[in-house]
C-alpha cells in the first residue's frame, strides 16, 4: 500500500486543515508530492490556498548549500515571486517581520530519524515563534525513513543543548516529524497552536521503500535511504579529524583518513561481529572538506540487516577502534560547529561530554551502549504518549 503523505491530504482537502488564512511554507527541494511536483508550486497555484511566504532550512530552499555553517541569504523565489526567508541565517527563528503576512506556518520537510539533524530544530524554533506571535503551526507528516519502532542512544544531557540538539531525546528517536512536534509542544513547553496532518497507511516498522514514496535527498549529503540508516552512527565523525565521506558520492556510508590502513581496520571491525553490518575495506578521495584531494583509507558500511543493525553502537565502535589503532594521529575536531564556538564539536554532537571521556578511557563500545539502556527505556515510555501511528 502506498502511504498518503500529510501534504497530499492537505492539498486534497485544504478546507479541512486550513481556513481562509495566509500561509507561510517551510520547505526545501524534497518537499514534493508523490508525482514530484514541488509543494510551493502546488500551494501557490491552488485557488483554495493563500501562500504568501516561503521559509528555507539549512542548505537552502533548493538544497544547494553544502557546509554546516554557510548561512543562506533571504531571497525571492523565481517560480512564485514570493519572498524566501532563510531560517539558517542571522536568525534561526522566524522574526515578527517575517510572519507579518502570515496567519499559519505549514511545515513540510523530510527528516532522517536522527537527533543531530537541524530540520527538527528549525521546526521547534518556528513553533516557538508561532506561539509568541499568535500564529497557527501545521505539520504535514512524512515517514521516518529508518523506521518508527527502534530507539537507540543516550538522551541529550541538560546544559548541552545546541542547534543539533535542543531536547533530551536519543540519537535514534523513532518518531515522525509530526510526533516530534507533539512531543516538543507539550512535553517541553512550546505551547503553540499545533495541528498535525497525519499520513494514511504508514506502519512504524516498515522500511521506506515499502511506503511507495520516492526518495528525494533532503540535504546534499543524505543522497539515499541507505545514507539515512547509517547517519545516526557516522555523524559522530563530524566531530573528529576523520572524514565522514563528505566530498564523495557516498557520504556517511564510508569513513576514513590518509593514515588508516583500510584492510587492517576492516578486519578489526568485522572481528567484532556487530549485527547487521559488514565492513568493506575502501580507499576514497574527498573532493572537498576534510582531506580534500588526499586518498583516505577506511571502511565502507554495508548494512546487511536493517532490523538488526544498530547505527549508534556501530559508529562509536568504529571511532573507538580507530582511536585505539592510531592514537598518535587521531584528533577531535576543533570548534566551531553549528554556531557553537567554544565547545568540543564531538560533545555538541553527542549531547554530553561523557561519551568522549568514555571513548578516551578505552571503554568498549558494547559497554558504552549498556549505559544507554535506562535512557532508551525512559524515552520509550515517554514517547508512547505521542505516537500517532
Amino acid at each position: 500500500m502506498t502511504v498518503k503523505l500529510g501534504i497530499s491530504r492537505l492539498l486534497e482537502q485544504p478546507s479541512e486543515f486550513v481556513d481562509d488564512q495566509r500561509i507561510g511554507l517551510i520547505c526545501n527541494q524534497a518537499s514534493v508530492s508523490p508525482d514530484f511536483q514541488h509543494v510551493a508550486d502546488l500551494m501557490f497555484n491552488s485557488k483554495a490556498l493563500k501562500l504568501t511566504a516561503l521559509f528555507g532550512p539549512q542548505h537552502g530552499i533548493r538544497g544547494d548549500v553544502q557546509d554546516n555553517m554557510v548561512e543562506t541569504a533571504h531571497s525571492v523565489d523565481p517560480q512564485t515571486g514570493l519572498p524566501v526567508f532563510s531560517l539558517y541565517s542571522e536568525t534561526r527563528e522566524p522574526s515578527a517581520a517575517m510572519l507579518n503576512e502570515v496567519d499559519a506556518l505549514v511545515f513540510d520537510l523530510q527528516d532522517v530519524g536522527c537527533r543531530v539533524y537541524t530540520f527538527i530544530y528549525t521546526m521547534a524554533n518556528a513553533m516557538r515563534a508561532c506561539a509568541n506571535q499568535g500564529k497557527r503551526f501545521i505539520v504535514c507528516d512524512r515517514p521516518n525513513p529508518i523506521g518508527g519502532d527502534l530507539v537507540e542512544g543516550a538522551l541529550l544531557e541538560k546544559g548541552n543543548e545546541s542547534f543539533v540538539g535542543q531536547f533530551p531525546i536519543p540519537m535514534r528517536h523513532g518518531l515522525t516529524v509530526g510526533e516530534l512536534a507533539e512531543l516538543f509542544n507539550r512535553e517541553y513547553g512550546i505551547g503553540c497552536d499545533l495541528s498535525v496532518v497525519k499520513m494514511e497507511g504508514w506502519a512504524r516498522a516498515s522500511g521506506y521503500e515499502a511506503t511507495g514514496c520516492s526518495w528525494v535527498l533532503p540535504s546534499p549529503n543524505i543522497p539515499t535511504v541507505d545514507t539515512a540508516f547509517v547517519f545516526p552512527g557516522t555523524v559522530y565523525f563530524e566531530g573528529t579529524g576523520i572524514s565522514e565521506g563528505r566530498g564523495t558520492t557516498r557520504p556517511f556510508e564510508q569513513v576514513g583518513a590518509p593514515y588508516i590502513d583500510s584492510e587492517k581496520l576492516a578486519a578489526e571491525m568485522n572481528r567484532m561481529n556487530l549485527e547487521g553490518v559488514y565492513f568493506r575495506p575502501t580507499v576514497f578521495l574527498p573532493t572537498f572538506q576534510k582531506h580534500s584531494g588526499s586518498p583516505c583509507g577506511g571502511v565502507f558500511l554495508h548494512v546487511t540487516d536493517r532490523r538488526a543493525f544498530r547505527p549508534v553502537l556501530t559508529g562509536i565502535a568504529i571511532l573507538s577502534k580507530i582511536l585505539e589503532m592510531y592514537s598518535g594521529k587521531f584528533a577531535w575536531k576543533e570548534p566551531p560547529y553549528e554556531y557553537e564556538y567554544d565547545r568540543n564539536p564531538f560533545d555538541v554532537i553527542a549531547g554530553t561530554t561523557r561519551l568522549r571521556q568514555m571513548i578516551e578511557s578505552g571503554i568498549s563500545a558494547v559497554d558504552i551502549a549498556e549505559t544507554w539502556k535506562e535512557d532508551e527505556s525512559d524515552f520509550k515510555r515517554l514517547r508512547e504518549n505521542y505516537l500517532l501511528y
